[in-house]
């Protein structure tokens, strides 16, 4: 049986209880620090999280803080305590972290966000026995008892892929960016692609400058009639597609297919009206803002969801799965969870698999998101 999380089907864990943790008054800010709790529940775990960090990332932090105490609002009388943990953004700190973490009690570490940060504290958890549900989307920090609770590129490949597939698609071009993320989702497109029985006809990238994109999508006309979908995992605002278009490309008879970025981009939809990507259909994650705006006064972050799954998804296991509630067979169960985002299950190396929807450039849902799981992981 899928365990559903807040505000989904099957076992509903959501609503908040007499005796639960206090609202924050709407406008209020989290009061962020490595020495905050939430919650008074007998069962610990912590939150690391780069609340001190510089740039963009202490921010975001604040709002996965955030939603973790909405979570716990809204889950029914949850018996957790959660330890916030600040981890700078780097490996020492979430080392520290996890460490003061674990002498104090936690079963379970949630977070951390960045990649760096995961390492270290996977560096002190796992020799201890005690899991990591990170929110890292590289999947190179995945390992045993490290799980990603992020939709990480490699799973939005998989399943544009897998839907082109379906429709008919053999033979496949790609046009990816010359940067870290274009060297990853190209990767993953060459092993959907293997996996699926279609085949690659070529692979071309362009520079981060849109000047130069031009010149790169020349190179892919003189095989447009050998391929039937093209990847264009397009970070300009369309620009690549529009690139594509004018070299000779017919964007109405190749089937083009992008990656989750593209959620509400314009520029996409009108270069290319028919052109899909995968992504969660957006339903759950419009309501669950609309609670957040609620009851901090502000947008969240649009990861912020997983830091919601995840503390709703903890508290429901230790409601439902006594001692065992964290091990490595409840948490990498077949059947899966459903949360926000739909529905996710995690896989004995760590890695997310995600149930996403199909969705037209313009927004139209093609394929809609699984309601289960079909076979094992």
């Amino acid at each position: 049986m899928v365990l559903g999380l807040a505000g989904c089907s099957g076992l509903n864990v959501g609503g908040s209880a007499p005796g639960g943790p206090a609202a924050t008054p709407p406008n209020a800010q989290a009061a962020p620090g490595a020495g905050t709790t939430i919650g008074t529940g007998s069962v610990k775990i912590a939150l690391l999280l780069p609340l001190s960090a510089s740039g963009p990332a202490s921010g975001t932090a604040t709002s996965l803080r955030n939603a973790a105490e909405m979570a716990m609002a809204e889950f029914q009388g949850p018996d957790l305590t959660i330890l916030v943990k600040d981890d700078g953004g780097t490996t020492e700190g979430a080392q520290a972290a996890t460490q003061a973490a674990l002498q104090e009690g936690a079963e379970l570490i949630l977070g951390p966000l960045l990649a760096e940060s995961v390492r270290g504290a996977a560096a002190v958890a796992r020799p201890a026995g005690k899991p990591i549900m990170a929110y890292s989307t590289d999947v190179s920090v995945a390992t045993r008892g490290v799980y990603l609770m992020s939709i990480t590129p490699q799973a939005t490949v998989e399943r544009i892929v897998q839907y082109a597939a379906q429709q008919g698609k053999r033979s496949y071009a790609a046009f990816v960016p010359n940067s870290a993320f274009g060297q990853v989702v190209q990767g993953a497109f060459q092993e959907a692609v293997s996996r699926s029985g279609g085949r690659v006809v070529a692979i071309e990238t362009f520079p981060l400058e849109p000047a130069g994109v031009t010149a790169a999508a020349a190179k892919l006309a003189g095989i447009a009639n050998q391929i039937d979908a093209i990847f264009v995992p397009d970070p300009y605002d369309g620009a690549a597609i529009r690139a594509l278009s004018a070299a000779g490309i017919d964007t109405r008879r190749v089937q083009v297919l992008g990656v989750s970025t593209w959620v509400g981009n314009r520029g996409a939809a009108q270069a290319a009206p028919t052109a899909v990507y995968a992504a969660p259909d957006g339903a759950g994650f419009q309501s669950f803002a609309g609670r957040y705006r609620a009851r901090f006064g502000q947008d969240p972050t649009r990861i912020a969801s997983l830091t919601y799954d995840s503390v709703s998804l903890v508290a429901a296991l230790v409601r439902t799965q006594g001692t065992q509630r964290f091990s490595e067979s409840v948490l990498t169960n077949d059947s899966g969870f459903n949360g926000v985002d739909g529905l996710f299950r995690f896989r004995a190396d760590g890695t997310p698999q995600r149930g996403l929807a199909v969705i037209q450039a313009g927004g139209r849902v093609v394929s809609p998101a699984p309601r289960s799981f079909g076979g094992g992981s």
